[in-house]
């Protein structure tokens, strides 16, 4: 029985990128005032954005609870004894903490739950439970795909454009990058995720220069397994970054997603991520 991977909303993971895979996604919440919606489950991207842009109300995300956990766990039981989760950082959000929570309260306790805190978020993730359940496909079994993950999530570089740091400050997610606040009305910052965290990586004077660094920074990379590009609300600058990179190197995955509603209340519109996962080897 192959081992079933399970990770959350924030992976960026869409139906149509697992579609062939033993991937469950858990979503997070996202809420309006006092509206609640599942992450990409009872609100689009588009809708989500569309609200974050015109409402007067600043939303906020609350994660999975343990149950939500449990559920997906007693049903992957009946046709696996192995699950592994692979979550967003656990200085992000507390899915980490529910994930494992979740495994005490399961019904079949003769089913293995392994539980991963990936430390990154968005594309970081989404590229690593693809490369690993493309291993759990092969019928790789749970102690090889934990040590695959965790030498995968060494190999997993993200960076993101912002083009204001306000929903992130709002948010209480800004971590690291919080001494760029001073100047956020000069200067587009780059973040990255470092410890876990949020972190300041370089700051630009336009969107077209986050662009640039965006492109030089995939062209680094000189040995590439995968990579994903995502965008909040604008497509432009992401269809001409995949348009560049498949031109070059037409046989690697690029994976292209919108960010998720949950990711976009601390994003905010306009914000577009890149993830390099380096090829084992590299």
């Amino acid at each position: 029985m192959a081992v079933k991977i399970i990770t959350d909303s924030l992976s960026d993971l869409t139906k149509d990128h697992i579609a062939d895979l033993p991937v469950t996604v858990i979503p997070l919440t996202v809420r309006f005032g006092h509206e609640t919606f599942l992450d990409r489950v009872t609100i689009t991207t588009e809708e989500f954005y569309r609200r974050l842009i015109a409402g007067p109300t600043l939303p906020t995300s609350t994660q999975p609870s343990p149950v939500d956990f449990t559920n997906a766990y007693d049903k992957h039981a009946a046709e696996t004894n192995e699950i592994l989760v692979i979550t967003l950082s656990s200085k992000l959000s507390g899915t980490y903490q529910s994930a494992k929570a979740g495994i005490d309260l399961m019904n079949n306790k003769k089913c293995r739950v392994e539980v991963i805190d990936s430390q990154t978020v968005a594309g970081g993730l989404g590229l690593v439970v693809l490369s690993t359940a493309g291993q759990a496909k092969k019928g790789m079994n749970l102690d090889r795909l934990i040590e695959y993950a965790r030498k995968a999530l060494t190999r997993s570089h993200f960076v993101v454009y912002f083009d204001t740091l306000k929903y992130l400050a709002k948010g209480g997610r800004i971590g690291k990058a919080a001494g760029l606040l001073g100047s956020v009305l000069s200067f587009k910052p780059i973040l990255t995720v470092k410890d876990g965290e949020m972190a300041p990586v370089t700051r630009l004077r336009s969107r077209a220069a986050g662009l640039e660094y965006m492109q030089n920074y995939i062209a680094g990379f000189k040995n590439i397994e995968s990579i994903s590009i995502e965008h909040s609300t604008d497509t432009e600058s992401t269809d001409i970054l995949a348009k560049r990179f498949a031109e070059t190197h037409p046989k690697i995955l690029i994976m292209r997603s919108a960010v998720s509603p949950v990711l976009g209340v601390y994003g905010g519109p306009n914000a577009f991520a890149v993830t390099v996962l380096e090829a084992e080897g590299k």
